[in-house]
């Protein structure tokens, strides 16, 4: 196959197919008496396995797995594609986490005028450092009280309930930038359901990711197999093992990166 050839098959430009197999997403084609690449199919399943791997995990990503791959074991190239799905399944339990915070705020109320907290007993309430608190005071995520000479900080209930709704959504996987948004409204009456609705959303966009890396999975076993091969470096053997020739069709995505998780609180 010509590299216009692979790049029809793989929806990527012949330029990206070139830069693909520079960087060790594919393996290298073989070069003819005249110089010209020669690839099989075996190269289009795996260039349709980046673009889904990319989807799931990032380009970033996606390309150090590649490249790993055609010289692990099949059990290393195997543990690394269930490593995505374990991760994936990992951030939906903390959004699912943080959706059960949210719930229990809402539940427990405003609470009483006279409940107030030094930043050191929130802290512990809370389980993060007084430092993060800081932190998130200078974001403008969670505002204190000033009192004494000393300007010392305390928190009263709407800042206590504030800070528990930042942590529901840090642990949910939510950047500042995405944490300030919701705070920017907590105060209306759709508050909470603000946060229940970006928490929502994040688990449809890691549900996206999950279905097309199941998508990929033909793809990505085949690459896999490539490991059975003796001679992994002959891609045309490695071809016939894992009956490349037979190309299914993936659906096409969109390379989609979550940019949810921002830069993350600074330690003690």
């Amino acid at each position: 196959m010509r590299t216009t050839d692979v790049a029809r098959e793989s929806g990527y430009s012949p330029q990206q197919v070139r830069d693909l197999e520079r960087l060790g997403v594919i393996p290298p084609a073989v070069r003819s008496d005249n110089g010209y690449r020669s690839y099989t199919p075996l190269h289009v399943r795996a260039l349709r396995a980046y673009r889904g791997l990319a989807a799931a995990a990032g380009p970033v990503e996606a390309r150090r797995l590649l490249a790993e791959m055609w010289t692990a074991t099949v059990t290393e190239a195997a543990s690394a594609v269930d490593e995505l799905h374990a991760r994936l399944a990992r951030e939906r339990a903390e959004v699912l986490r943080a959706q059960r915070a949210l719930e229990g705020i809402q539940a427990e109320g405003a609470g009483g005028d006279d409940d107030f907290m030094t930043i050191t007993q929130l802290a512990q309430a809370l389980g993060v450092r007084s430092s993060t608190l800081r932190f998130w005071e200078e974001e403008g995520l969670v505002r204190p009280e000033r009192v004494t000479t000393l300007r010392a900080r305390r928190y009263g209930p709407a800042a206590i309930r504030a800070a528990r709704v930042v942590v529901a959504l840090r642990a949910g996987g939510y950047g500042i930038p995405a944490v300030r948004e919701v705070m920017a409204c907590l105060d209306g009456a759709d508050g909470l359901e603000d946060a229940r609705r970006i928490l929502r959303a994040r688990l449809d966009r890691i549900a996206a990711r999950s279905v097309v890396l199941l998508r990929a999975g033909a793809d990505l076993a085949a690459v896999v197999c490539v490991s059975d091969v003796s001679d992994a470096a002959n891609v045309s053997d490695a071809a016939n093992v894992s009956d490349a020739a037979n190309v299914t069709d993936v659906t096409e995505v969109t390379e989609v990166t979550d940019v949810t998780r921002g830069t993350p609180d600074p330690p003690a």
